[in-house]
């Protein structure tokens, strides 16, 4: 259910950006998520064509790119993508020390007529 409300923040951001713009309407936005954040992407789009319904946003191309989750080791640094269930380094078995990719979330372009 988080999904309703990054979806209204989502239409907020680029209805303002498009007034900004003094743009007729919005033809297209390009989004990033992180494969982290859990949302899903069936879910956005629903309340999107929802949320839009009689805004400049209405019939949008929503572009979604997903982000692969990558992590860095806590011992020989090396950078990897985390298997299922499986958090350690494929090269040494340490431990994670960080996260570097998957808990994105951020529109990266507003296209607009």
């Amino acid at each position: 259910m988080h999904e309703l409300s990054v979806t209204e923040q989502l239409l907020d951001v680029t209805l303002e950006h498009a007034e900004n713009a003094m743009a007729s309407r919005v033809l297209r936005i390009d989004l990033v998520i992180g494969d982290l954040t859990g949302f899903m992407e069936e879910s956005i789009r629903f309340y999107f064509d929802i949320l839009s319904e009689g805004t400049k946003a209405q019939n949008a191309l929503l572009k979604i790119a997903r982000v692969p989750v990558r992590a860095r080791c806590g011992e020989c640094r090396t950078e990897f993508t985390p298997g299922e269930g499986n958090w350690r380094c494929p090269l040494c078995q340490g431990p994670l020390k960080e996260i570097i990719n998957g808990r994105e979330f951020y529109v990266e372009s507003i296209e607009v007529e």
